[in-house]
């Protein structure tokens, strides 16, 4: 049994008014325990919309989503947060708490941790992040960094201790350093904790470090799902869904026109390797 399963689900906004938009067609989707999921997609592909799905935030109007085996209308809302956590596309933009550690501690209040214990969420989800507990618990989350603040989101969200991490363009607006802190944390806390992380994005550069299985949406409907290493032997697929190849792809392409045998090759450490090879070279990571 998947933890997630999507089936046959459609969604429309405004629909039965001049506005009908269709925004998900017949997406079928499984997803297992500990998985890493990337979803890609333009704008207006459908990607948010999907997530909200998964979270219950709304319902299709067509299809079943089962969350651990149950119908998902069938989840009370408190107890569906303790299974998935979704962070939103600028998360700062919704602090509403006066303090830090009462941001964070809003979560875990809500469903149902005992009091006594909720001081030791907070801590561990800030540190989580790399967030001091004692130097920040008590400062405005309106007073920190652009940075911080977006940390500060996403451990207000795994305060609850959730199985399922869902992250909507988790580095957007972030400098280069911000983004990679920002991915660094994710992956040593679903890595720690075996959790099941989904993360959408725009840019395959940004999570392909991250994730294990990648989905592509167009326009609603589903182009591509599968390994990411077989959508980087596929590219036409990104081409196809109007998304922009990651630079290790070109780089890649680049080195092929030029007769470096590296097909298959799609990090830097094996581009090396294979090129080293190549000349007759020994391995920079064997001597």
């Amino acid at each position: 049994m998947a933890l997630i399963s999507l089936k046959g689900v459609y969604y429309t906004y405004l629909k039965d008014t001049p506005l009908e938009k269709e925004a998900l067609t017949n997406v079928s989707l499984d997803i297992e325990q500990g998985e890493r999921i990337g979803i890609l997609g333009k704008t207006g592909s459908g990607k948010s919309t999907l997530i909200q799905l998964i979270g219950g935030l709304i319902y299709p109007v067509v299809g079943e989503i089962y969350i651990k085996g149950k119908e998902i209308k069938k989840w009370n809302s408190k107890e569906l947060c303790k299974v998935v956590g979704i962070v939103f596309q600028y998360p700062e933009y919704q602090f509403f708490a006066e303090t830090v550690f009462e941001e964070v501690a809003f979560g875990p209040r809500n469903v149902g941790v005992p009091e006594e214990k909720i001081e030791d969420c907070v801590r561990g989800a800030l540190e989580s992040v790399g967030l001091s507990y004692d130097e920040l618990k008590d400062r405005s989350p309106f007073h920190l960094s652009g940075g911080e603040k977006r940390r500060l989101a996403i451990a207000s969200i795994l305060a609850m201790d959730p199985e399922v991490l869902i992250l909507d363009e988790p580095t957007a607006n972030l400098d280069p350093k911000g983004k990679f802190q920002i991915m660094n944390y994710i992956d040593k806390w679903i890595s720690k904790n075996n959790k099941t992380l989904i993360v959408v994005s725009h840019d395959l550069d940004e999570i392909v470090r991250l994730v294990r299985r990648v989905i592509v949406l167009k326009a609603g409907s589903l182009v591509f799902e599968g390994l990411s290493e077989k959508l980087f032997m596929n590219y036409k697929k990104l081409e196809e869904a109007d998304l922009d190849l990651p630079e290790i792809i070109k780089i890649v392409k680049i080195l092929q026109e030029k007769g470096y045998p590296i097909e298959g090759a799609f990090t830097v450490q094996e581009i090396v390797e294979r090129i080293l090879a190549y000349k007759g070279y020994k391995s920079l990571w064997k001597c």
